[in-house]
């Protein structure tokens, strides 16, 4: 099963459940206290994933790794494709700034 199909299947049950408990197709009468608290169950739900994703990225960003040796290879292809180039007659544009 794909993450998406899972990530789809738990969000339509979780919807089948939060909507069967609101609107009570099954006469299950709950406390009054019940159904005002569940209407507005999927907005907190929404805000705490937005909060979980702001803390995941930010997390992530913080602790991300450099890679000086990815840097260098990267550099080295860019100067030699930057050789090709001009070889073949591409003019490159002078850098801004420079006098």
């Amino acid at each position: 099963m794909t993450k998406l199909t899972d990530c789809i299947l738990s969000l339509g049950l979780l919807t089948a459940v939060w909507a069967g408990l609101v609107f009570d197709p099954l006469g299950l009468d709950l406390p009054k206290p019940g159904p005002e608290l569940l209407w507005p169950l999927p907005a907190y739900l929404l805000v705490c994933f937005g909060c979980y994703s702001l803390a995941t990225v930010g997390f992530r960003l913080a602790s991300f790794n450099d890679c000086p040796d990815a840097a260098t290879e990267l550099q080295r292809q860019i100067h030699e494709a930057r050789r090709e180039l001009a070889a073949r007659g591409f003019r490159f544009p002078e850098p801004q700034g420079s006098a």
